[in-house]
C-alpha cells in the first residue's frame, strides 16, 4: 500500500471553533469581564488559524497581569492585531472605519425580504455567518436594556423601503469611504487626503465579500433622484439622510445625523452605518 498523505492537524471548522474561541476570551479580557480561557485552546486546537492561535496565545501569556489597567490595554490591543491578522476583511475594516463613531456587522439571509435580516443584525440578534470582526462600540452598553437596538432605533422591516434608496456599485464604495470621516471638525476628508486610493481600496475589499451581485442601499437622500451621487466630493458633512437612530438622550450624548449602507446578497447582509453625536 503506498504511504498515505499526513492529515491536518485540525480542520476549518476547527480552525474556526479555536479562531472564535480565542476572539471571545481576548474580548472579555479587554471589558474586564469573567471569561476563563476555554479549555478547547489547549492542546491541537492552539495550531489553528496556521498557528496564529498558539501565537496570540504565547504573547498573552507574557504579558504581566499586573497592574491590572496595563494588562487590559495589552489585552485590546492583543485583540486588534489578532483580528487584522486573522483575514484581510477584518484588516480593512480596522484600517478604514475603527477609529470614527461607526458600526459594521454582517448577518445571515434568512428572509426573502432582506429587510427582516438587517432588521436582525442592528438588533445584534444573529452572528456574523464567517465568524469575522464587528465594529460595534454599543454592543455591551447598558443603555440596550432600554433602548435594544442603541444607537439605532430601526423602524419596522416594512418601513425600510421609504427610508432607503437603491446605490449603484461605486456609488456604494464611496458611501462606505466617506464612513471614515468624522462628522465635526474633520481636518482631512477624503477627497483631500493623500491616501485616498488606498481608503477607497479598503471600501472596495469590504464590500467584495458580497460579491459582483449584490444590492447597495442607502439612507442618504441624495440617492433619492440619483443612484450614483458622489458622496467623495460631498463628503461626510454634506450629506443628508433619513434616519435610524435613537432620539432618546441618554449617557449624556445625542445624535444628530447618520449615514447607512446596506449590502445584500442570496446569503448574507450587510450593515455599516456612521454616527453623529455629541
Amino acid at each position: 500500500m503506498p504511504p498515505q498523505p499526513p492529515q491536518p492537524l485540525s480542520s476549518p471548522s476547527a480552525d474556526r471553533t479555536a479562531l472564535d474561541l480565542l476572539d471571545a476570551y481576548l474580548e472579555a479580557l479587554w471589558h474586564r469581564r469573567d471569561f476563563p480561557c476555554p479549555r478547547d485552546l489547549d492542546g491541537p486546537a492552539a495550531g489553528g488559524g496556521n498557528g496564529l492561535v498558539r501565537r496570540v496565545l504565547d504573547e498573552l501569556r507574557s504579558v504581566p497581569r499586573e497592574p491590572a489597567d496595563d494588562f487590559v490595554r495589552h489585552a485590546g490591543d492583543l485583540l486588534m492585531e489578532f483580528r487584522a491578522r486573522r483575514c484581510p476583511w477584518n484588516a480593512a475594516a480596522l484600517r478604514l472605519l475603527y477609529d470614527p463613531y461607526t458600526f459594521v456587522a454582517t448577518g445571515p439571509r434568512r428572509h426573502e425580504d432582506w429587510t427582516h435580516d438587517a432588521h436582525a443584525v442592528m438588533h445584534r440578534s444573529v452572528p456574523d455567518p464567517r465568524g469575522w470582526i464587528r465594529l460595534d462600540a454599543d454592543r455591551f452598553n447598558t443603555v440596550r436594556h432600554s433602548v435594544p437596538a442603541y444607537p439605532f432605533d430601526p423602524p419596522d422591516p416594512s418601513e425600510f423601503p421609504g427610508r432607503l434608496h437603491p446605490l449603484e456599485a461605486e456609488a456604494a464604495v464611496a458611501a462606505l469611504a466617506v464612513m471614515s470621516e468624522e462628522w465635526q471638525s474633520e481636518p482631512a476628508p477624503v477627497h483631500s487626503r493623500p491616501d485616498r486610493d488606498a481608503v477607497l481600496a479598503d471600501a472596495r475589499t469590504l464590500l467584495a465579500r458580497y460579491g459582483p451581485t449584490a444590492r447597495h442601499w442607502t439612507n442618504a437622500t441624495a440617492a433619492a433622484t440619483d443612484p450614483a451621487p458622489d458622496f467623495v466630493a460631498a463628503g461626510l458633512r454634506g450629506t443628508q439622510s433619513r434616519g435610524f437612530l435613537t432620539s432618546e438622550y441618554v449617557n449624556g450624548l445625542d445624535f444628530f445625523d447618520d449615514l447607512g449602507l446596506i449590502a445584500v446578497n442570496d446569503d448574507e447582509v450587510g450593515v455599516f452605518w456612521s454616527f453623529g453625536a455629541y
